[in-house]
């Protein structure tokens, strides 16, 4: 009887360690690291401004200009954004390789004027947080071909790259409809 509670228990921690093992490899598959807090991100970028959210209600040019600039559907009717006088900042999730990428766009009179990823949940590509690339955004307003400045890739970031481009004009596009 003994023998046979004691085998249980050793069945019972083997189990018990090897599910622990296999939550952690999972995890290590698919990083997520967060570079700054959705909340965070408004107070610097608004400083001492008061601001509110509203929701953009996309009607259907507009949901065919976001289906265009993203190269996809863009799955939402309406849109939360932050605004105080001529600022807006939009948070939008965009597909990189494989996972989504949060962004965070700040814009003011139709120019970005900052730029950031909050969320980066893919194993390559993030160079794309760092300040070297996120000045390569910053400046760009809306010009016939997406936006105005040319915005060089990153070697081994080339999807990630994209993606920020990508959010960058839907935000300038947004922006345009509330001001």
């Amino acid at each position: 009887m003994y023998s046979f509670i004691t085998r249980k228990l050793k069945y019972f921690i083997i189990l018990l360690f090897g599910l622990i093992n296999a939550s952690t490899a999972f995890s290590a598959v698919v990083p997520q690291i967060e570079h700054q807090s959705k909340e965070s991100f408004l107070e610097e970028f608004f400083g001492e401004e008061e601001y509110s959210w509203n929701i953009l209600k996309l009607d259907q040019e507009l949901k065919d200009k976001a289906n265009k600039i993203l190269t996809h559907r863009f799955g939402a009717s309406r849109i939360r954004y932050w605004a105080s006088k001529d600022k807006t900042v939009w948070i939008i999730d965009e597909l990189g390789k494989e996972m989504p990428i949060t962004m965070a766009v700040g814009v003011s009179n139709n120019t970005i004027i900052d730029f950031k990823i909050l969320v980066y949940r893919e194993e390559r590509g993030g160079e794309v947080h760092n300040v070297y690339f996120r000045k390569r955004i910053i400046g760009s307003k809306l010009s016939d071909d997406g936006l105005s400045k040319d915005v060089d890739g990153i070697t081994g970031a080339t999807i990630s790259v994209t993606a920020c481009k990508r959010v960058a004009e839907l935000a300038l596009t947004f922006h345009e409809q509330i001001f």
